[in-house]
């Protein structure tokens, strides 16, 4: 991987644990639960996106585009550890560890999700007040964060899923509608995060939502590829969940082959639509990473 993602990844780890280093003894559980998924490692996909968006914007200082990578990754945390709950996938290992859980409780793992969502829109928030970007940018990058995030969204995805379970009839205008949303869209907000603290054109912005939709379905697809193809030692979570789970996926549709070939072609896709960003060959670099990714 290039030197400057390796870099901006490593950054991102840095910056996303200041939030819990100041929590007082009576809040302590809490952020101990909020801190262990937030460190239980992941891709970081989100926050990097944003990232690299803001520089393929020809922005460079990126510190001033890391609230919103944070807000992003915050939010994502929180949907995962909800996503692990009995209730919902009913998971016990995340990224090769105890589920959140399965380690501090049903209802502490329930509010660390709760204070993970609303500690994004603090960072933007706050960050905002202290002079880093004006309040115009902050209210639109909260907007489109809480849109993409809500009910039109992500969590809009995540009630399709639900009603997946136990449904192998499921076609694949309904898988592409949940997985658009449950994951499509938090990876697309991500990359207009990324222009909109660089202040870029809505003509840029727009094009970084396409991206990141078509991105986003072929990172879901990958997935369903790697659920059926790799191992909870290589993807760090139970594999075969979706069988387990009797859902219809890509890979029970299409085969893995036809799946990866869908890959491709919305990976390409995806890089089309950064065109218009004359310094992309760091986000191109990184899809091309995405779509051969083995964990």
């Amino acid at each position: 991987m290039n030197a400057k993602i390796r870099e901006y990844s490593s950054l991102v780890e840095e910056k996303l644990y200041k939030y819990f280093e100041v929590s007082l003894p009576q809040y302590k559980t809490l952020f101990d639960s909020m801190e262990y998924s937030v460190k239980n490692g992941g891709k970081r996909v989100r926050p990097l996106l944003t990232l690299l968006f803001y520089n393929a914007c020809g922005k460079d200082d990126v510190l001033k585009a890391m609230p919103m990578a944070e807000a992003v990754e915050f939010i994502h945390t929180y949907s995962l550890i909800h996503d692990d709950l009995p209730c919902m996938d009913n998971d016990d290992f995340r990224r090769g560890k105890p589920s959140n859980h399965k380690v501090y409780g049903e209802a502490v793992a329930l509010l660390a999700g709760d204070g993970l969502l609303t500690a994004a829109f603090e960072r933007i928030s706050s960050w905002s007040l202290a002079g880093l970007y004006d309040a115009e940018t902050a209210v639109k990058a909260i907007n489109e964060l809480s849109v993409y995030a809500g009910s039109r969204g992500m969590i809009g995805g995540q009630i399709i899923d639900i009603g997946n379970e136990n449904n192998p009839d499921a076609d694949f205008d309904t898988l592409q509608l949940m997985d658009s949303l449950k994951t499509g869209c938090l990876i697309s907000v991500a990359c207009a995060l990324g222009c909109i603290v660089a202040g870029a054109s809505d003509d840029l912005v727009n094009s970084a939502k396409i991206f990141g939709e078509k991105l986003g379905l072929a990172f879901q697809i990958k997935d369903d590829i790697l659920d059926v193809t790799s191992s909870l030692e290589k993807l760090g979570k139970m594999t075969g969940s979706d069988k387990v789970n009797n859902k219809s996926t890509y890979v029970t549709l299409l085969g893995v082959e036809k799946c990866e070939e869908l890959v491709k072609t919305l990976t390409a896709e995806a890089m089309e639509s950064l065109n218009v960003f004359p310094n992309n060959g760091l986000i191109k670099e990184y899809a091309d990473y995405l779509q051969n990714r083995e964990y």
